[in-house]
């Protein structure tokens, strides 16, 4: 089967499951039903094989198991993964909410702005019309007040006047549409400014609603309801997790199947806390300059409907577990909070010594030691894996285990001790656990071991983990000569000398120097000159002529002597004259 016929069976399925939901009085997502038919597929217990083509049959079986879940609106790990679902789907950061705000609002500015700026007004009467909606367009983009409000518009025009004039439009339309642009955003500042300053001097700041005052009021009142809800499902989580760890040690059929419901239940507010903590602290950042108080009114509005929302995903628990039966199950259990849990186990610290491969990391010896991502969302790794998904949290102060690239950290010292003896054997228990409760994939991040479940958002940018910066007291000492000396006493420097030395070496009195001619250096040196060759010249004259002189012929007598004992030597020039040749 190719790609695309697999995506076209998947599609079907999904469109056929919500139908049957929608048939039945259950309205659902796409999105929340292709998460359940993962889920549904990779659960060990439904025996689907995700190695093979799925069977007719299997396609039949994945549709009916899809939808018992999906209509099974009393089971609190549906409410959690349709939190989940809802959140991931809805919850955007604070820069991508304004900048889509911002969008928006550009592009229902766009029509008025090219009215302006592509005008080509000459009468009178035009000019006044194109001025009338450069005041509408400030208006717009600043948000100060209604733009159908004839007091607002006296003083925005006044305001507009006072810097842009309307003698000046003429010269305005003359420049090029991006310079337009960029001038009406300038006058848009502008005329916002002077109508602010206007209004903190009581001289104007008609239709300018008191951002700071409503901000005053509305944050507080809004961070109050997180805190209520937040403080909720952390009272309801230790309850609940108090319950377990008191079963766990006791269990029977009964009890097993309410210890089910109990995690379930655990795992549903659990989330709820975590998204309650993501919302809160954007509250933080809220009402820094003025400029930006509508977009935090925006920011405001839309983190006080998703609390809202999320509110109506932990119905589940309050009707299978309702206060009386609370009661009866917390009768004799001392409740703990994370916080109690944490204090109690500070002081335990893990020991380095004890073991030889693995890595530890403390907040006394890493820099970055608070900003580290721990895996499980913080939770006991080892009480999760061993206790059957037991959500106690870890406690960073005994020690973050480092394995993999990967951070863990533990309620107890011995939990710790026995996690890091054998960390995979633990690891792929805590997946075949999320394989069976398929909310906890996103409760505790498993993302990186079901990557076909991470939500849109991690895999669009996806976070590379911070690397710990650990530190130590430490010290360092170089000495002058680490090496013993290889000083050469009898070194010389001086060629002369060398050679004397070797000419002593030598002996070369009592020697004899031969030299050698060989064949095979015979001939063997190649030499070359280089001349250069005689120039050749001619003269030309007008006259031709030319002459014929006389061969010297001189003879000398009496050179070898003769029996006079006078040598006498005569010269005789037998020369002809030039006149005779």
């Amino acid at each position: 089967m190719t790609h695309s016929q697999a995506e076209n069976v998947i599609k079907n399925i999904i469109r056929e499951i919500g139908q049957e939901c929608a048939m039945k009085g259950q309205t659902v997502s796409e999105t929340l039903v292709a998460f359940m038919v993962k889920v549904v597929v990779l659960d060990p217990r439904n025996g689907f094989n995700v190695d093979r083509t799925l069977t007719k049959a299997d396609v039949q079986k994945l549709i009916k198991l899809c939808i018992e879940r999906l209509l099974d609106t009393r089971n609190p790990s549906l409410d959690t993964i349709k939190m989940q679902v809802y959140f991931d789907m809805n919850y955007s950061s604070r820069v991508d909410l304004i900048n889509e705000q911002h969008r928006i609002l550009e592009s229902r500015l766009a029509p008025v702005g090219r009215e302006i700026t592509d005008n080509r007004a000459r009468t009178r009467e035009e000019l006044e019309s194109v001025y009338r909606k450069m005041v509408s367009y400030v208006l717009l983009r600043s948000g100060l007040g209604s733009p159908t409000d004839i007091k607002v518009i006296r003083e925005a025009t006044a305001a507009l006047q006072s810097v842009f004039p309307q003698t000046e439009l003429a010269v305005f339309l003359s420049l090029n549409k991006k310079e337009k642009e960029r001038h009406l955003k300038e006058l848009t500042m502008i005329v916002t400014g002077i109508r602010l300053f206007n209004k903190d001097c009581g001289k104007g700041g008609e239709g300018i609603d008191d951002l700071p005052a409503i901000l005053n009021e509305a944050i507080p009142a809004a961070t109050h309801h997180i805190e209520i809800e937040l403080q909720t499902s952390q009272d309801l989580a230790y309850r609940y997790t108090a319950i377990i760890e008191t079963m766990h040690q006791s269990l029977n059929a009964e009890m097993e199947l309410k210890l089910t419901m109990l995690k379930e239940v655990l795992y549903n507010v659990r989330q709820h806390e975590a998204y309650l903590c993501v919302i809160l602290p954007s509250f933080i950042t809220l009402s820094n300059l003025w400029t930006s108080f509508q977009d935090e009114i925006l920011v405001l509005s839309f983190l006080n409907n998703l609390t809202v929302n999320l509110q109506q995903f932990l119905n589940a628990h309050a009707v299978i577990f309702p206060e009386d039966v609370m009661e009866s199950l917390l009768e004799g259990i001392r409740v703990k909070t994370d916080d109690e849990r944490l204090k109690e186990s500070a002081d335990d610290k893990v020991n380095v010594s004890d073991f030889t491969s693995e890595e530890w990391l403390f907040p006394e010896t890493t820099i970055n030691f608070s900003q580290l991502i721990v895996q499980y969302h913080g939770f006991c790794a080892y009480s999760f894996a061993v206790k059957d998904g037991l959500l106690v949290p870890g406690n960073p102060s005994l020690g973050i285990l480092k394995h993999k690239e990967k951070y863990y950290t533990f309620c107890s010292r011995e939990s710790a001790y026995c996690f890091a003896r054998n960390p995979d054997k633990y690891i792929k228990m805590i997946g075949d656990k999320a394989k069976e409760s398929p909310e906890l994939i996103q409760l505790l991040e498993l993302h990186h071991q079901f990557e076909s479940l991470a939500p849109y958002s991690q895999i669009k940018s996806k976070d590379k983990s911070l690397k710990p910066i650990t530190k130590c007291d430490s010290s360092t000492q170089t000495d002058t000569h680490i090496l013993p000396p290889t000083i050469v006493k009898d070194y010389e420097w001086n060629e002369w000398e060398l050679r004397r030395k070797a000419i002593k070496l030598a002996n070369l009195r009592q020697k004899l120097t031969h030299s050698v001619q060989t064949n095979l250096s015979h001939m063997r040196r190649d030499n070359s000159a280089q001349v250069y060759l005689m120039k050749d010249s001619s003269t030309q004259t007008k006259r031709e002529s030319s002459s014929n002189v006389p061969r010297p012929q001189i003879f000398l007598a009496g050179l070898r002597g003769g029996t006079p004992p006078i040598t006498r030597m005569t010269k005789v020039n037998l020369t002809r004259a030039v006149d005779e040749t």
